[in-house]
């Protein structure tokens, strides 16, 4: 139980903070995208089986592997992609922990 609530408050109320502390200004814009980067999860639809309790997605699906977060972390550095790039590294923090509780 305590691996679901990590794991969700990570993907859903983390965000929200985060967009409220950090982009007042907009943050219902951005925690919408925040929200969004959550399509990333598609990837696990190209797995068989689609879902495995105990499996890792980091390094296992395409959209979580090192060289997808390479990319995410180099959105960083592009105003443009910055919101979406922060919103995916989160993710992928997310489901790197999982792995380990």
């Amino acid at each position: 139980m305590i691996k679901f609530t990590i794991h969700y408050f990570l993907h859903f109320l983390a965000p929200l903070l985060i967009s409220y502390f950090f982009f007042r200004d907009n943050w219902k814009k951005v925690y919408l995208i925040f929200l969004l980067s959550m399509l990333v999860d598609l990837d696990h639809l190209l797995a068989n089986p689609i879902f495995e309790k105990n499996r890792c997605s980091i390094n296992f699906h395409p959209l979580h592997s090192y060289i997808a977060i390479a990319i995410y972390f180099l959105g960083l550095f592009f105003k443009k992609t910055r919101i979406l790039a922060i919103a995916l590294l989160l993710h992928m923090l997310t489901d790197f922990i999982d792995c380990y509780l």
